[in-house]
Parts: C-alpha cells; structure tokens; sequence
C-alpha cells in the first residue's frame, strides 16, 4: 500500500478480510455455500483505500492482519456507471503499486474463457445488456440457454466466462458490488435486472459465491440485497460498519462546514462570488503561511463555483470577469470547467477548457472550477475549500451532493488547532436562510455523520477567535503539558509499530540506525527463547526437518482395518514453505534480520538452511510471537518517552506521523496535546428578521477581538458549570474542548460491547492553586445517557492513572434537579463506578452537591 491506513480503515480492513475469509472457507465446503459480506462507511471514509488493502491481502496475504493468500482470488469489481469504475480504477492504481498491472477493464473481444487469478475485473452493466458484444447471442432467459450466435471473434460469452470462473475449484470468485444501492430495480414484477442475474445466478450460470458490497450506510446494502430478492441459501455473514466518530477524529474530513446566505432580498451573485473570491485568497494566504513554517509545498485552495444545469453565458461571462477583477494575479488557465460535453466552452471573450474530475486535484494550476450538478460519484478533491452556488433556492439536494465531494482534508489529517484549515465554505447569494437551513440539514442528515459529537459542525455566518493574551503563559505551557490518550487499535501490531518508529527516528536524525538497534533487541528475544526452550525448540526442529503423515490399510477378507504413521525428510521445498509461514507468524522483516544474524559469516547455503529452519521452529512455540510483542511494546515505549521533548521541535506533519505510530497498539496511549490557534465560533442566532448576539464570556483560551468567547451553543447545565467555576474567584483560564484533534482532551473507555472510545471532556479550568496553575477536567454529562457509565468508569482508569497531574477531575449530573459531582480524585467513588449498574446509582450514593 502506498498510503498508511487510518486507524479505523486499519481496523475495517482487519474486520473484513476476517469475513471474507470465512465466506470462502464457506463456499469451499462440502455444502457450498454461497454467502455475502458488507462493508459501510459514510462519504470520504477512503472506502476505496480499504478495498484496495484487502484486495492485496487477499491476493498475496498480509503479516498486518495475519491473513494467508488465496492463490485462485479473482476480484470483479461491479458498478452501473462505466465512469464511476474509471475513477475506482485511478484510485486503486493510485493507493497500490502491486495492484497497478492488475487492474482489467473488461472490454470486447474478452479472450479468456476463465477470469484469472489475481486480477481485478471492472464491469458494468451496459457490458451485459443483452445487445452487447460481450453476451450477444446468450439466452438470458430461464429456460435453457442457447448459442445462436456469439460475440464477434470469440466462440463465448462472457456469461460463459462467468460459469467457468465460478465452477473451477481452483479459483475463488469475490464480486464487488460498489454502491450497493444502486442498479436493483424497483418492482418485483420487473424483469429481473443484470445485477440481480449475477447475485442469484440465471439458467446454467452459477450464482456468485462471495458477494462483497461497499456502500455508504447500512441500510443501503440492506436495501439492495432486498431488491435483489437474494435466494435463501445465501447466507449474509456481516456487516463491517465504520464508526462515524472515528472517520472524523481521524482527521480525514474537515471539521467545519460554514455557509453563508444574504441577509435581505435582492440579486447578490457578484457581491457574494466577490466574498468567495476573498475567502479563496485568504485561504491560499493562510496555507502559504502553514505551509512556509512546516516546510512543506503549500495547499492551493480551489473554489467551485456552481452554476445551473443551462447557465446563461452571459451570466458566466460576467462571473468570470469579476473573479478576473477581484483576482487580477489569476494565471491563463487557471479557470476550467467539468461540464458533461467535454469541450472547451466560450462565455463571452472567455474560453473555459475541459478538466476530467479525477485531474482537478492534481492540476493545482486550476483555482477556480465550474461545475453543474454534483461531479461524478466516487470523485472528491480535497484542496477544494470554497464553494459559490448559482443554483436556485430549489437545488438544495445538488448543492448538498457537491459539498460531499469537497469535506476530505487536503493533506489527509487535520492542522491541529486551526478551525480555518479544517473547514469547507459555501456562499449561498440564492438562498435565504430557509432554504439555507434545508441545506443544512440535508447535509446533517445526508451521507455525512451525524449528532453533536459526530461529524463536521455546520456554521453559520461564524467569527474566528484567536489565542487569548490575557491568559498567562504559564497557563499555556501547562496545556501543552497535560496528558491525554490516544485511541486503542483492534489490529494492533507491535513488531510494526516499533519497525515504523525505527524508520521515523532514523529519517528525522534523532537515532541513528535505529532499525537495526531494535532488531538487535528482538534477535536477543529469539536467542533468549532458542535457550530457554532447547527442548522444545529441538522437538519443533524435527517437525520442520521431517513431513509425518498416516497410512489406513484393510482386509478385506477378515473386515479388519490398520492404521500406520510415517516420516520422510523434508526437501528443500518443503522447508522453505515452513520457513515462509514462520516469518509470517514473526513478520517477515525480523525473519530476513535473524536468518542474517544466524548465518553471520557463514559462506555456505547450509547455514542459511539451518537458520531457516530456526526460523520455523521457533514460530511453531507458542511462546515466541508474545515475547516479541511485548518486548517490541517495551522498545516503543522506551524511545517515545525517551524523544518526547525532541518530538516537539519537529514538523506538524512529522508529529501527527509519530501520534498516529504511538496510537498503534491495542491498549490507550499516552500523548501530548497540541497548542489550538484559532476556533470558528458563531456569535449571534437569528430569530425570525432580528439578529441576537449571543451570550459571552471571558477567559476562554482562544477569544474575539474583545477577549470573550460566546457560549450560545452551550446547554443549560454546561452554562451553570462554566459560571459557577468563574465564581469561585482562582479561575486563570478555561477551554471549551473541541470533538476532535489533538488540542482536544482526550481519554479512551471501554463501551458495554467492550469496543474503545474517545471521550472528550467538555471543560478544562486552570486555577492558581498553592502548588502553582493546575488543570482541572469537569464533564456535565447527564447520567440518564446510554453511555453515562461507560463514560464514568473511563474516567476512573483515567483519574488512576493520571489523577496526580490534576487538580480536579470531576463527572457532574443534575439528578433531582440539582447538579451533582462525583470527584474522581478520591479512591472509593474510583472503585464504587466499576461495581454500580448505572450511573444514576453512582451519582445517587456517591456524589456530593456541585
């Protein structure tokens, strides 16, 4: 893979090749079962990413998820649209070097009368429409099938090519239905449709064995395989849903989604295109700046400007000019278009040329983009960060479909601490503010996540707050301080994690030969074993060096039966293929390194041979692969300690590399918080034709121009908390906390399902206290929640382990209309959250009045 997985793809990809594995365990049985397996994650998820993963996995295996090849994997990559396939295509070409020549868009004349193993086939349906060359002349009729005619030049059909596929033992045929949703039909009296014919099978044509569908939601596949009337003995294994909070925490997508609309009546097109054209420069500033100080190439912010489906060339041609006005220092070709003809097209003394939607990222030259309806499904360019729509007030849903191509993060993580870089604009000189607030709450409840913790926040006309300089620096160097914890991986590899530390300390100059001192270390680990375990490893030793197998002979005249052992000495092969599942077991790279350790100035191939067969033996004892985990785990967690400072001289880039390698493990981790720079806020609500300011507060971290900081979107639990801390008369500081990035307090639990979290505190204070500024964390969290107590006990483990880097670390819930505090900061009420069965009882027992 040429991309590193996110966390949650890491764990999608893990989840699903599981699946899949045991569909065609399934299949391959004596009952032959066919069967199908989802996989869901919402829009700008990477779910072609995540295929690609699993697609190489299947193909040539993976130590990462401890997957084996299958030698006969045919993938066929199935959709309606020939485009969207094209676009599917580049993407896997562009996530996987291995898969580059693998790729076969399925074209006639198709000479090959079985689909081969280890490739991936693109169809369409328009290529099994009963006029196309590649059926023509197959009966798809239920009865039997006839061969009237063929497809020009070839004496099968494709149909043909499909049931040889299928009825080979060898070969293992995974279909993968790509927008699950689409190409059903919609009546059961309907003929049944291709896609149907290929689920369920059709005359001689076997159905599919595996059926793989990716789709944005659940209920999408759910629904396609409804439509699909699925025959009984298709049994669906599962379905691997992505959880939405963790696609946005990943950073992947932007955090803020802002719109701005007129205020008043009128034709506002240039007024509010002139403000995009500001917005789109500010942002090129912005990125330029960024970018100077990490060292990197900058971001070159696109606006998409989006015009009706008949745009009048007057109207265009005006457009243009003022864009040209507003941004004289716009190159020649820096405008282009991505409209369905193709061809250069003329506005006035403009001529726009044609860009395909998949170059638009690539192609930073084009700053400004006009575009019709929502671009091509499957397309998205990240760099896009400002959108103006001519659209009427009535296209809603188009304008909303554009947005979801535009909400991935240019560099595929978040700027830690700047709202500005993690946000998408949309002016709206059509709308007003209903209509606005349908496009709200399209894009709330559309494809993208959903809920106040899950998602981009939708803003409305908001202010930018900036660092606060009322607030002391020792309150600032305590924020960078304070200990959070990253969130736990299911598929965590710890011989990889420290590999990919190694790699990272060694690039960044702050351990030289770093690889190599670790794999010295886990050498030691093996050699210790090899030790510790002579006996065993003597007994493994002989089980490579020989093959055992059984002999059953009978009598037929005395009806008795003999059963025999034998041994025979392995041959080279044999040995190699024991070696080559042994480094699996241990990763192949501490393998290679170890085989190179064992045969250290041997000249012969029989050192290499025997060290092979070390290799082997010691992956048969059940005691190695953990005594490399562990001490792997301790490597990692010595040199993260170790550079934690140094760390922090480095990059933005390079410390979300290193965040992202200490989060690489199956328990939560300890990390820094980094400093926020600006936050997006909304500071007045419109009611009716009036405008209301909201509520403010001051010394928050990041303020307005006046040091306040509006409290507009806080409940009335949360206003009562924040006021009654500033009363208290110690209060230096306070910090609403974001849902998402590293200047967020963060701290990992445990659900009632035992899967990780990511809880996020909703208050920070810093108080002047006698020992010096200190931080208190308070959560106003109702205990009637369905997640109050898995939340409460998280907050245990923290306060256990953290509870002496703070001054207060407080959960609070009104129960019987009064707020009250369970203090974590007190061993029993620690104890008490992990015996009660609810909160409410914890609170009820435990807690004293706030």
């Amino acid at each position: 893979m040429r991309f590193t997985l996110k966390d949650y793809q890491a764990d999608a990809v893990g989840d699903t090749l599981q699946e899949l594995t045991s569909a065609r365990d399934f299949y391959r049985s004596a009952s032959r079962r066919v069967s199908s397996v989802a996989l869901t994650a919402t829009t700008g998820a990477g779910k072609t990413v995540m295929a690609a993963a699993v697609i190489e996995a299947l193909f040539w295996g993976s130590d990462d998820f401890d997957t084996a090849p299958d030698s006969g994997a045919v993938v066929l990559w199935f959709s309606d649209d020939p485009a969207l396939n094209q676009q599917t295509r580049h993407r896997l070409e562009q996530a996987s070097d291995r898969l580059r020549n693998r790729l076969v868009t399925v074209e006639h004349p198709f000479r090959y009368q079985k689909l081969q193993a280890g490739n991936v086939y693109f169809l369409n349906t328009s290529k099994l429409s009963k006029n196309s060359l590649l059926v023509r002349g197959r009966d798809d009729s239920d009865a039997l099938p006839g061969f009237d005619s063929h497809p020009d030049t070839v004496p099968f059909t494709f149909w043909d090519t499909l049931k040889n596929t299928i009825e080979d033992d060898d070969l293992t045929l995974y279909m993968v239905l790509d927008e699950a949703h689409r190409g059903m039909g919609k009546r059961p009296s309907e003929t049944p449709t291709i896609v149907k014919r290929l689920i369920n099978g059709h005359s001689d044509v076997p159905p599919m064995p595996i059926v793989w569908g990716i789709s944005a939601t659940v209920q999408r596949f759910e629904d396609a395989m409804s439509a699909a009337e699925v025959q009984s003995n298709r049994v669906h294994l599962a379905t691997v849903q992505v959880d939405p909070v963790r696609i946005q925490e990943s950073g992947l997508l932007k955090d803020d989604i802002v719109l701005d609309f007129p205020a008043e009546t009128g034709d506002f097109n240039t007024v509010l295109l002139r403000r995009g054209i500001r917005k789109v420069k500010a942002l090129s500033h912005a990125w330029a700046m960024y970018s100077a100080g990490q060292g990197e190439e900058p971001v070159k912010p696109l606006m998409v400007l989006q015009v009706p489906n008949k745009p009048s060339p007057t109207e265009v041609a005006s457009a243009i000019d003022v864009i040209r006005d507003e941004w004289p220092e716009l190159e020649s070709d820096a405008i282009a278009h991505v409209f369905g003809d193709h061809s250069a097209q003329t506005f006035g003394p403009h001529s726009v040329p044609y860009i395909s939607p998949e170059r638009v990222q690539d192609a930073t030259y084009v700053r400004v983009l006009l575009a019709k309806d929502a671009i091509s499904t499957g397309w998205d360019c990240p760099r896009a960060e400002v959108m103006v729509s001519f659209r009427p007030a009535k296209d809603e849903t188009h304008i909303t479909q554009l947005l979801g191509r535009m909400i991935r993060t240019p560099l595929a993580r978040r700027i830690e601490g700047n709202d500005m870089l993690n946000s998408v604009e949309c002016i709206l000189p059509k709308f007003n503010k209903t209509t606005a607030s349908l496009v709200l709450e399209r894009i709330m409840g559309n494809d993208l996540p959903t809920g106040e913790t899950v998602g981009p926040r939708v803003l409305v006309d908001p202010q930018v707050m900036m660092p606060n300089h009322a607030i002391p620096d020792e309150v600032w160097e305590l924020f960078q301080a304070l200990p959070a914890e990253t969130l736990p991986r299911k598929h965590a590899n710890p011989i990889k994690r420290v590999t990919a530390l190694a790699h990272a300390l060694a690039a960044d100059r702050l351990l030289a030969d770093a690889g190599k001192i670790a794999h010295e270390r886990l050498h030691g680990v093996l050699n210790g074993l090899s030790a510790q375990y002579a006996k065993d490893l003597s007994k493994a030793i002989e089980d490579v060096l020989t093959v055992a197998g059984g002999t059953v002979r009978g009598h037929a005249r005395h009806g008795l039966r003999q059963d025999a052992t034998w041994k025979e000495v392995a041959d080279d092969r044999a040995i190699q293929e024991a070696y080559r599942t042994g480094a699996r077991a241990i990763t192949p790279d501490v393998a290679r390194t170890y085989v190179e350790h064992l045969a250290a100035g041997a000249d012969d191939e029989d050192a290499y041979r025997d060290a092979n067969v070390r290799i082997a033996a010691l992956s048969l004892l059940p005691q190695t692969r953990p005594a490399l985990d562990a001490e792997a785990d301790r490597i990692a967690h010595e040199w993260l300690g170790q550079y934690r400072v140094a760390l922090k001289d480095l990059s933005e880039a390079r410390q979300s590399l290193y965040a992202e390698i200490t989060a690489m493990s199956t328990d939560p981790q300890l990390i820094s918080m980094a400093l926020p720079k600006n936050r997006q806020e909304e500071t007045k609500r419109v009611i009716g034709d009036s405008v209301q300011l909201l509520e403010r507060r001051s010394l928050h971290l990041l303020a307005d121009d006046e040091g306040l900081f509006p409290i507009g979107k806080l409940n009335p639990d949360e206003v009562e908390v924040l006021d009654t801390e500033i009363a208290r008369g110690n209060l230096l500081a306070w910090y609403r906390n974001p849902t998402g990035g590293r200047d967020s307090m963060s701290l990992a639990y445990q659900d009632r399902h035992g899967d990780w979290r990511t809880l996020r505190p909703d208050f920070l204070f810093f108080v002047n206290t006698e020992k010096g500024v200190q931080a208190n964390i308070v959560d106003p969290h109702g205990a009637w929640l369905p997640d109050a107590l898995a939340k409460l006990r998280g907050m245990a483990r923290f306060a256990d382990v953290y509870g002496d880097q703070f001054h207060r670390i407080e959960s609070i819930s009104r129960i019987d209309g009064k707020l009250r505090v369970l203090d974590f900061k007190l061993p029993a009420v620690r104890a008490t959250v992990l015996t009660v069965i609810d909160a409410d009882s914890a609170y009820r027992d435990f807690s004293t009045e706030y």
